[in-house]
Protein backbone atom coordinates (compact mmCIF):
# COMPACT_ATOMS: atom_id res chain seq x y z
CA UNK A 1 0.00 0.00 0.00
CA UNK A 2 1.28 3.47 -0.91
CA UNK A 3 2.46 5.94 1.71
CA UNK A 4 2.21 9.70 1.96
CA UNK A 5 -0.70 11.92 1.10
CA UNK A 6 -3.54 10.49 -0.94
CA UNK A 7 -3.60 12.12 -4.38
CA UNK A 8 -7.08 13.42 -5.20
CA UNK A 9 -8.93 14.45 -8.33
CA UNK A 10 -12.22 16.38 -8.20
CA UNK A 11 -14.98 16.12 -10.80
CA UNK A 12 -16.94 19.36 -10.81
CA UNK A 13 -16.10 23.04 -10.57
CA UNK A 14 -18.97 24.77 -8.81
CA UNK A 15 -20.31 24.98 -5.26
CA UNK A 16 -19.64 21.47 -3.93
CA UNK A 17 -16.34 21.10 -5.76
CA UNK A 18 -15.22 24.33 -4.12
CA UNK A 19 -16.16 22.85 -0.73
CA UNK A 20 -14.13 19.70 -1.47
CA UNK A 21 -11.06 21.70 -2.49
CA UNK A 22 -11.32 24.04 0.51
CA UNK A 23 -11.94 21.18 2.95
CA UNK A 24 -8.88 19.25 1.80
CA UNK A 25 -6.77 22.36 2.33
CA UNK A 26 -8.18 22.89 5.83
CA UNK A 27 -6.88 19.42 6.78
CA UNK A 28 -3.91 18.94 4.43
CA UNK A 29 -2.02 16.17 6.21
CA UNK A 30 -3.75 13.14 4.68
CA UNK A 31 -4.58 14.24 1.12
CA UNK A 32 -3.84 16.77 -1.60
CA UNK A 33 -5.77 17.74 -4.71
CA UNK A 34 -3.78 17.29 -7.90
CA UNK A 35 -6.46 17.75 -10.55
CA UNK A 36 -9.90 19.05 -11.31
CA UNK A 37 -12.13 18.04 -14.21
CA UNK A 38 -15.15 19.92 -15.50
CA UNK A 39 -16.63 20.48 -18.95
CA UNK A 40 -17.01 24.14 -17.99
CA UNK A 41 -13.40 25.03 -18.71
CA UNK A 42 -13.48 28.56 -17.31
CA UNK A 43 -14.95 27.41 -14.01
CA UNK A 44 -12.42 24.60 -13.68
CA UNK A 45 -9.49 26.90 -14.40
CA UNK A 46 -10.74 29.48 -11.93
CA UNK A 47 -11.19 26.91 -9.17
CA UNK A 48 -7.76 25.44 -9.89
CA UNK A 49 -6.16 28.88 -9.70
CA UNK A 50 -7.93 29.74 -6.43
CA UNK A 51 -6.72 26.59 -4.69
CA UNK A 52 -3.41 26.05 -6.45
CA UNK A 53 -4.52 22.83 -8.16
CA UNK A 54 -1.91 22.02 -10.83
CA UNK A 55 -3.90 20.08 -13.43
CA UNK A 56 -7.15 20.97 -15.19
CA UNK A 57 -9.20 18.74 -17.49
CA UNK A 58 -12.41 19.33 -19.43
CA UNK A 59 -13.09 15.57 -19.63
CA UNK A 60 -12.97 13.59 -16.40
CA UNK A 61 -12.04 10.45 -18.34
CA UNK A 62 -8.76 12.11 -19.30
CA UNK A 63 -8.11 12.87 -15.63
CA UNK A 64 -8.68 9.19 -14.81
CA UNK A 65 -5.65 8.34 -16.98
CA UNK A 66 -3.39 10.14 -14.49
CA UNK A 67 -1.66 7.25 -12.77
CA UNK A 68 -0.83 9.06 -9.54
CA UNK A 69 -4.42 10.01 -8.72
CA UNK A 70 -5.77 7.56 -6.15
CA UNK A 71 -9.14 8.97 -5.05
CA UNK A 72 -11.73 10.89 -7.05
CA UNK A 73 -14.56 12.94 -5.57
CA UNK A 74 -17.76 13.39 -7.57
CA UNK A 75 -19.37 16.83 -7.26
CA UNK A 76 -21.49 16.59 -10.40
CA UNK A 77 -25.22 16.40 -11.20
CA UNK A 78 -27.06 13.35 -9.83
CA UNK A 79 -27.75 12.00 -13.31
CA UNK A 80 -23.99 11.56 -13.89
CA UNK A 81 -23.08 9.78 -10.64
CA UNK A 82 -23.56 6.21 -11.86
CA UNK A 83 -21.50 6.38 -15.04
CA UNK A 84 -18.76 8.40 -13.39
CA UNK A 85 -18.54 5.92 -10.52
CA UNK A 86 -18.28 2.98 -12.89
CA UNK A 87 -15.58 4.75 -14.92
CA UNK A 88 -13.59 5.68 -11.82
CA UNK A 89 -13.81 2.13 -10.49
CA UNK A 90 -12.67 0.71 -13.84
CA UNK A 91 -9.65 3.03 -13.64
CA UNK A 92 -8.77 1.47 -10.27
CA UNK A 93 -9.34 4.59 -8.22
CA UNK A 94 -11.30 5.00 -5.00
CA UNK A 95 -14.55 6.98 -5.14
CA UNK A 96 -16.22 9.62 -2.99
CA UNK A 97 -19.71 10.19 -4.36
CA UNK A 98 -21.70 13.17 -3.15
CA UNK A 99 -25.28 12.60 -2.06
CA UNK A 100 -27.68 11.33 -3.28
CA UNK A 101 -25.98 8.18 -4.48
CA UNK A 102 -27.76 7.92 -7.85
CA UNK A 103 -30.94 8.59 -9.79
CA UNK A 104 -32.31 5.05 -9.44
CA UNK A 105 -31.91 2.09 -7.12
CA UNK A 106 -30.67 0.00 -10.07
CA UNK A 107 -27.92 2.56 -10.74
CA UNK A 108 -26.93 2.51 -7.07
CA UNK A 109 -26.66 -1.27 -7.13
CA UNK A 110 -24.51 -1.10 -10.26
CA UNK A 111 -22.19 1.43 -8.61
CA UNK A 112 -21.68 -0.76 -5.55
CA UNK A 113 -21.07 -3.82 -7.72
CA UNK A 114 -18.55 -1.97 -9.90
CA UNK A 115 -16.53 -0.83 -6.88
CA UNK A 116 -16.43 -4.36 -5.48
CA UNK A 117 -15.54 -5.85 -8.85
CA UNK A 118 -12.55 -3.55 -9.26
CA UNK A 119 -11.45 -3.71 -5.62
CA UNK A 120 -11.92 -0.01 -4.79
CA UNK A 121 -13.81 1.82 -2.08
CA UNK A 122 -17.13 3.55 -2.80
CA UNK A 123 -17.57 6.11 -0.05
CA UNK A 124 -20.72 8.18 0.35
CA UNK A 125 -20.56 11.93 0.89
CA UNK A 126 -22.74 12.38 3.97
CA UNK A 127 -21.12 15.03 6.14
CA UNK A 128 -23.77 14.86 8.86
CA UNK A 129 -21.99 11.70 10.07
CA UNK A 130 -19.04 14.02 10.83
CA UNK A 131 -20.72 17.25 11.99
CA UNK A 132 -19.18 18.02 15.41
CA UNK A 133 -22.42 19.06 17.13
CA UNK A 134 -24.30 16.07 15.80
CA UNK A 135 -21.46 13.72 16.73
CA UNK A 136 -21.71 15.03 20.30
CA UNK A 137 -25.44 14.26 20.33
CA UNK A 138 -24.72 10.74 19.08
CA UNK A 139 -21.99 10.27 21.69
CA UNK A 140 -24.40 11.24 24.46
CA UNK A 141 -27.14 8.98 23.10
CA UNK A 142 -24.73 6.04 22.88
CA UNK A 143 -23.66 6.61 26.49
CA UNK A 144 -27.27 6.28 27.63
CA UNK A 145 -27.91 9.95 28.35
CA UNK A 146 -31.43 9.86 26.87
CA UNK A 147 -32.37 6.26 27.61
CA UNK A 148 -34.19 4.56 24.74
CA UNK A 149 -34.47 7.09 21.91
CA UNK A 150 -37.96 7.20 20.41
CA UNK A 151 -37.81 10.27 18.13
CA UNK A 152 -35.07 11.82 16.00
CA UNK A 153 -35.76 14.97 14.00
CA UNK A 154 -33.56 16.57 11.34
CA UNK A 155 -34.43 19.71 9.42
CA UNK A 156 -32.58 21.46 6.60
CA UNK A 157 -34.14 24.45 4.88
CA UNK A 158 -33.06 27.33 2.66
CA UNK A 159 -34.30 29.22 -0.40
CA UNK A 160 -32.97 26.89 -3.08
CA UNK A 161 -29.78 25.50 -4.60
CA UNK A 162 -26.90 27.41 -6.19
CA UNK A 163 -26.52 25.48 -9.44
CA UNK A 164 -29.13 25.49 -12.21
CA UNK A 165 -29.10 21.72 -12.65
CA UNK A 166 -30.77 21.15 -9.26
CA UNK A 167 -33.96 22.72 -10.62
CA UNK A 168 -34.01 20.36 -13.64
CA UNK A 169 -35.75 17.14 -12.59
CA UNK A 170 -34.11 15.27 -15.49
CA UNK A 171 -30.68 15.94 -14.00
CA UNK A 172 -31.55 15.99 -10.29
CA UNK A 173 -34.31 13.37 -10.10
CA UNK A 174 -36.34 15.35 -7.60
CA UNK A 175 -36.47 18.50 -5.50
CA UNK A 176 -36.06 19.26 -1.83
CA UNK A 177 -36.52 15.65 -0.69
CA UNK A 178 -33.93 14.37 -3.16
CA UNK A 179 -31.49 17.20 -2.44
CA UNK A 180 -31.90 17.68 1.31
CA UNK A 181 -34.00 14.76 2.51
CA UNK A 182 -31.13 12.42 1.75
CA UNK A 183 -29.25 14.14 4.59
CA UNK A 184 -32.07 13.78 7.10
CA UNK A 185 -32.86 10.17 6.20
CA UNK A 186 -29.19 9.23 6.44
CA UNK A 187 -28.84 11.07 9.74
CA UNK A 188 -31.80 9.33 11.40
CA UNK A 189 -30.65 5.95 10.07
CA UNK A 190 -27.10 6.50 11.37
CA UNK A 191 -28.20 8.00 14.70
CA UNK A 192 -30.41 4.96 15.34
CA UNK A 193 -27.51 2.58 14.70
CA UNK A 194 -28.72 1.69 11.20
CA UNK A 195 -31.94 0.11 12.40
CA UNK A 196 -33.84 -0.92 9.24
CA UNK A 197 -36.43 1.55 7.94
CA UNK A 198 -39.84 -0.13 8.07
CA UNK A 199 -42.06 2.51 6.45
CA UNK A 200 -42.10 6.01 4.98
CA UNK A 201 -44.90 8.58 4.93
CA UNK A 202 -44.30 11.80 3.03
CA UNK A 203 -46.12 14.96 2.06
CA UNK A 204 -44.70 17.53 -0.35
CA UNK A 205 -45.65 20.45 -2.54
CA UNK A 206 -44.42 23.28 -4.77
CA UNK A 207 -45.22 26.54 -3.02
CA UNK A 208 -42.67 29.16 -4.13
CA UNK A 209 -40.57 28.04 -7.10
CA UNK A 210 -43.17 26.69 -9.52
CA UNK A 211 -41.98 29.15 -12.15
CA UNK A 212 -38.57 27.50 -12.42
CA UNK A 213 -39.04 23.80 -11.60
CA UNK A 214 -41.47 20.90 -11.62
CA UNK A 215 -39.88 19.69 -8.41
CA UNK A 216 -41.23 19.96 -4.88
CA UNK A 217 -39.78 22.84 -2.88
CA UNK A 218 -41.00 21.63 0.52
CA UNK A 219 -41.34 18.15 2.02
CA UNK A 220 -42.16 16.45 5.31
CA UNK A 221 -41.15 12.82 5.79
CA UNK A 222 -41.92 10.39 8.65
CA UNK A 223 -39.78 7.25 8.97
CA UNK A 224 -40.63 4.26 11.14
CA UNK A 225 -37.67 2.12 12.22
CA UNK A 226 -37.51 -1.54 13.19
CA UNK A 227 -36.33 -0.63 16.71
CA UNK A 228 -39.57 1.28 17.34
CA UNK A 229 -38.15 4.79 16.91
CA UNK A 230 -39.50 7.42 14.53
CA UNK A 231 -37.57 9.85 12.34
CA UNK A 232 -39.04 13.19 11.24
CA UNK A 233 -37.28 14.84 8.31
CA UNK A 234 -38.27 18.36 7.22
CA UNK A 235 -36.82 19.96 4.10
CA UNK A 236 -37.41 23.12 2.14
CA UNK A 237 -36.18 25.17 -0.77
CA UNK A 238 -38.81 27.76 0.15
CA UNK A 239 -37.37 29.14 3.41
CA UNK A 240 -36.06 32.67 3.09
CA UNK A 241 -33.17 34.07 5.11
CA UNK A 242 -30.36 31.58 4.48
CA UNK A 243 -29.57 28.10 5.70
CA UNK A 244 -31.28 26.52 8.70
CA UNK A 245 -30.05 23.09 9.82
CA UNK A 246 -30.96 21.50 13.16
CA UNK A 247 -31.66 18.27 15.00
CA UNK A 248 -33.75 17.22 17.99
CA UNK A 249 -33.42 13.93 19.84
CA UNK A 250 -35.95 12.62 22.37
CA UNK A 251 -35.59 9.59 24.62
CA UNK A 252 -37.34 8.16 27.66
CA UNK A 253 -34.71 9.75 29.94
CA UNK A 254 -33.79 12.98 28.21
CA UNK A 255 -33.46 15.06 25.07
CA UNK A 256 -31.06 17.31 23.20
CA UNK A 257 -31.29 20.04 20.59
CA UNK A 258 -28.64 21.25 18.17
CA UNK A 259 -28.82 24.17 15.77
CA UNK A 260 -25.94 23.79 13.35
CA UNK A 261 -25.50 27.49 12.67
CA UNK A 262 -26.76 29.51 15.61
CA UNK A 263 -24.24 28.23 18.14
CA UNK A 264 -21.47 29.20 15.72
CA UNK A 265 -22.88 32.58 14.72
CA UNK A 266 -22.42 36.20 15.72
CA UNK A 267 -25.76 38.07 15.96
CA UNK A 268 -24.97 41.10 13.82
CA UNK A 269 -26.77 44.24 12.68
CA UNK A 270 -25.42 46.24 9.72
CA UNK A 271 -26.90 49.10 7.69
CA UNK A 272 -24.16 48.74 5.08
CA UNK A 273 -23.82 44.98 4.72
CA UNK A 274 -20.60 43.01 4.51
CA UNK A 275 -19.03 40.19 2.51
CA UNK A 276 -20.44 36.82 3.62
CA UNK A 277 -22.71 35.59 6.39
CA UNK A 278 -23.67 31.98 5.85
CA UNK A 279 -24.51 29.59 3.04
CA UNK A 280 -27.60 30.65 1.02
CA UNK A 281 -28.01 33.97 2.89
CA UNK A 282 -29.37 36.50 0.33
CA UNK A 283 -28.18 39.68 2.09
CA UNK A 284 -25.92 40.91 4.86
CA UNK A 285 -27.88 44.06 5.67
CA UNK A 286 -30.06 44.34 8.75
CA UNK A 287 -29.92 41.54 11.33
CA UNK A 288 -27.80 38.59 10.16
CA UNK A 289 -25.93 35.70 11.74
CA UNK A 290 -22.46 35.32 10.21
CA UNK A 291 -20.76 32.03 11.02
CA UNK A 292 -17.10 31.17 11.49
CA UNK A 293 -15.25 27.95 10.60
CA UNK A 294 -18.30 27.06 8.49
CA UNK A 295 -16.92 24.01 6.68
CA UNK A 296 -15.42 22.60 9.88
CA UNK A 297 -18.77 22.91 11.63
CA UNK A 298 -20.45 21.13 8.71
CA UNK A 299 -17.93 18.28 9.01
CA UNK A 300 -16.72 18.14 5.41
CA UNK A 301 -12.97 18.47 6.13
CA UNK A 302 -13.22 15.69 8.70
CA UNK A 303 -15.24 13.55 6.27
CA UNK A 304 -12.76 13.83 3.38
CA UNK A 305 -9.79 13.31 5.70
CA UNK A 306 -11.45 10.16 7.01
CA UNK A 307 -11.99 8.92 3.46
CA UNK A 308 -8.33 9.55 2.65
CA UNK A 309 -7.32 7.54 5.70
CA UNK A 310 -9.60 4.75 4.49
CA UNK A 311 -7.72 4.70 1.19
CA UNK A 312 -4.51 4.17 3.17
CA UNK A 313 -6.14 1.38 5.20
CA UNK A 314 -5.93 3.39 8.42
CA UNK A 315 -9.72 3.51 8.98
CA UNK A 316 -12.89 1.76 7.83
CA UNK A 317 -15.42 3.86 5.88
CA UNK A 318 -18.16 5.33 8.07
CA UNK A 319 -20.34 6.26 5.09
CA UNK A 320 -20.56 3.77 2.24
CA UNK A 321 -22.34 3.16 -1.01
CA UNK A 322 -24.59 0.75 0.88
CA UNK A 323 -25.65 3.61 3.18
CA UNK A 324 -26.46 5.70 0.13
CA UNK A 325 -28.55 2.89 -1.30
CA UNK A 326 -30.60 2.59 1.91
CA UNK A 327 -31.29 6.32 1.70
CA UNK A 328 -32.21 6.12 -1.98
CA UNK A 329 -34.71 3.31 -1.34
CA UNK A 330 -36.35 5.47 1.35
CA UNK A 331 -36.44 8.46 -1.00
CA UNK A 332 -38.26 6.37 -3.61
CA UNK A 333 -40.76 5.29 -0.98
CA UNK A 334 -41.17 8.94 0.06
CA UNK A 335 -42.09 10.10 -3.43
CA UNK A 336 -44.44 7.13 -3.82
CA UNK A 337 -46.07 7.98 -0.49
CA UNK A 338 -46.64 11.60 -1.51
CA UNK A 339 -48.01 10.49 -4.86
CA UNK A 340 -50.38 7.87 -3.45
CA UNK A 341 -51.32 9.68 -0.26
CA UNK A 342 -50.47 6.77 2.02
CA UNK A 343 -47.72 5.23 4.12
CA UNK A 344 -45.36 2.99 2.10
CA UNK A 345 -43.87 -0.12 3.66
CA UNK A 346 -40.28 -1.10 2.91
CA UNK A 347 -38.91 -2.85 0.98
CA UNK A 348 -40.65 -0.91 -1.78
CA UNK A 349 -40.40 -1.95 -5.42
CA UNK A 350 -41.09 0.94 -7.83
CA UNK A 351 -43.13 0.26 -10.97
CA UNK A 352 -41.03 -0.77 -13.98
CA UNK A 353 -39.56 2.02 -16.04
CA UNK A 354 -39.36 4.69 -13.35
CA UNK A 355 -36.23 6.71 -14.19
CA UNK A 356 -36.70 9.61 -11.77
CA UNK A 357 -37.85 9.30 -8.16
CA UNK A 358 -40.04 12.39 -8.51
CA UNK A 359 -42.19 10.67 -11.16
CA UNK A 360 -43.71 8.58 -8.38
CA UNK A 361 -45.08 11.83 -6.93
CA UNK A 362 -45.90 13.64 -10.16
CA UNK A 363 -47.67 10.68 -11.74
CA UNK A 364 -49.41 9.70 -8.52
CA UNK A 365 -50.66 13.22 -7.92
CA UNK A 366 -51.96 13.36 -11.48
CA UNK A 367 -53.90 10.13 -10.99
CA UNK A 368 -55.41 11.47 -7.76
CA UNK A 369 -56.52 14.65 -9.52
CA UNK A 370 -58.18 12.64 -12.31
CA UNK A 371 -59.92 10.24 -9.96
CA UNK A 372 -63.73 10.72 -9.70
CA UNK A 373 -64.87 12.42 -6.54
Amino acid sequence: MADGKVKVGIIGSQFQADIHAASLQIMPHEAEVLAIASPTAGNAAALAKRFGIPRVFTDYREMLKERDIEMVTIAAPNSLHAQMTKDIAAAGKHIVCEKPLAMTVAEGEEMIAAAKRHGVLLMYGEELFFTPKYLKAKEMADSGAFGKVYLVKQSEKHFGPHSAWFWDVNRAGGGALMDLGCHGIAFCYWFLDRSPIKSVYCQMGSYVHGDKTKAEDDSLCILEFANGAVGLVENSWARRGGMDDRIEVFGEAGCTYANLHMGNALPTYSENGYGYAVEKAPTTKGWTYPVFEELWNYGTPQELTHFARCVRGKETPKATGEDGLVVLRAIYAGYASAGEGRKIALPYLPPPGVKRPIDLWLNGASRQQRAPQ
